[in-house]
């Protein structure tokens, strides 16, 4: 009888473990999969996107090479990715430190910190918009960043961090709790204090959270496209033009789909092993810690 019931047990879990799992991989295979399938197929074509189109082999990957405005944007969204990922990681490392210290209103100013986050990108982007174009300047009495081909990263750079530092310091306040207090009492006998304690104490024993947050913030960082929309459309004089921006205007408006479909593939390829290579280089860090 033990066995029997034991044996109905395991049978209703796998039906409700397969009653999630199928849905999932449906909506991941349709959304996902086959979306990635067909673009990899259309990069080999000069589709426009609609009408008939011909295969044109790797022509599409060679001019790639060639193009100066991808290149431009290339340059442009990695510039902004190492910026923002070294910033956000910092200042969120710091407002983690203030936060796990004993302060009052600790959980609330947590839940205020994660505020950015809950917001969408064009949302924050538009509120940022006004206020870089006509607040800013009101205060200041200069132009506006957003109209200026040398300070407009700079501004993007600004609502990039400021957004992203909530889940960031978030997974840090998280690696900070975990560190047990014993260890900095050690450490306190030993004399270590101030900057002695967080590098020889804190910061080795938080590695695994900076490598997670090293290797999300940097794959968001390259993937920035709402605060492009929202923010500048690309300008100005296509000093703002991030790859996935890129990707999307010229695909689907300019009719590049096939040439975007090739250049998506590239981005997709390169998001990949940036994330590799990252996580083994952190890992060692860690194993060398």
């Amino acid at each position: 009888m033990a066995q029997t019931a034991k044996a109905k047990i395991g049978s209703a879990r796998n039906r409700t473990f397969m009653a999630i799992l199928i849905p999932v991989l449906v909506i991941f295979v349709l959304f996902n999969t086959i979306p990635l399938i067909t673009g990899f197929f259309y990069s080999f074509t000069d589709s426009k996107g609609y009408g008939s189109f011909s295969i044109v082999g790797i022509q599409n990957y060679i001019d790639l090479f060639t193009d100066t405005r991808v290149l431009n944007s290339y340059l442009f969204t990695f510039k902004v990715a190492v910026v923002a990922t070294i910033l956000t990681n910092v200042i969120s490392l710091t407002l983690a430190i203030g936060l796990s210290s004993k302060i009052k209103f600790k959980s609330a100013l947590r839940g205020v910190y994660f505020v950015p986050r809950i917001l969408g990108g064009l949302v924050v982007g538009y509120v940022f918009s006004y206020f870089f174009t006509y607040i800013l300047p009101a205060l200041t009495g200069t132009a506006s960043m957003l109209a200026s081909t040398e300070w407009a990263w700079v501004a993007i750079v600004v609502v990039l961090v400021w957004q992203a530092c909530a889940q960031t310091t978030i997974i840090y306040i998280t690696g900070l709790s975990s560190v047990p207090e014993d260890v900095y009492e050690a450490g306190a006998l030993d004399g270590a204090t101030g900057w002695d304690k967080f590098r020889y104490i804190t910061f080795p024993l938080i590695m695994p959270s900076i490598t997670t947050n090293m290797v999300l913030v940097m794959k968001d960082m390259l993937m920035v496209f709402d605060q492009i929309v929202s923010m500048t459309s690309g300008g100005p004089a296509q000093s703002t033009e991030s790859i996935s921006y890129l990707i999307y205007q010229n695909g689907l408006n300019n009719s590049q789909f096939g040439f975007q479909c090739a250049n998506a593939v590239i981005f997709f390829i390169l998001i990949a092993v940036v994330s590799i290579l990252q996580t083994k280089f952190l890992n060692s860090k860690e194993e060398q810690l």
